[in-house]
């Protein structure tokens, strides 16, 4: 029963990092489509924040997943935002490009249904580069796209963007 159970153990352990790519795929491919919904942004922590209406298109693929979309603000600011990310059995990898167009770098892993990464800006941010990005699967047809960055001045996390969709 022991030789049993050691051989079950270094199967598995040699065949989990092939498992866990197809179980991501599973999952990117329930993002896919088309999502339409209203959030709020801040341009800056402590300030008033601006609703927002968006639409985006997900395409996911094996362990790859693209979001293309835009999103509008104050009636006449349109602003496109994208992300890629590739997943592997070291969790998730890419880039997102917001509003200023520059590509910011994403990394970190999926826990239930959600991916939480953290994001380093093309450039300083609320005082650094750095945030956490969430992107949330709420029942079949819910879609949470939420930014969390650090307020310099109290040390506490704010939210500054959260995006929920629907298709």
């Amino acid at each position: 029963m022991r030789t049993f159970l050691a051989s079950a153990l270094i199967a598995a352990t040699i065949f989990w990092p092939s498992l866990a790519p197809a179980a991501e795929g599973d999952f990117l491919r329930m993002l896919a489509g088309s999502w339409s919904g209203r959030g709020t942004v801040l341009t800056r922590i402590g300030a008033r924040p601006i609703n927002i209406t968006c639409n985006l298109a997900i395409e996911a693929v094996t362990t790859a997943l693209s979001m293309q979309g835009n999103c509008r603000g104050l009636l006449v600011v349109r602003r496109n935002i994208s992300a890629n990310l590739q997943a592997s059995d070291r969790g998730y990898r890419g880039t997102y490009v917001g509003p200023s167009g520059q590509p910011s770098t994403l990394a970190g892993n999926r826990r239930g249904n959600a991916i939480n990464l953290g994001v380093r800006w093309a450039r300083v941010t609320n005082g650094d580069r750095a945030a956490n990005m969430t992107i949330e699967r709420i029942g079949n047809d819910r879609l949470r796209l939420q930014t969390v960055d650090n307020d310099p001045a109290s040390g506490k996390s704010v939210v500054t963007s959260r995006i929920d969709l629907s298709r």
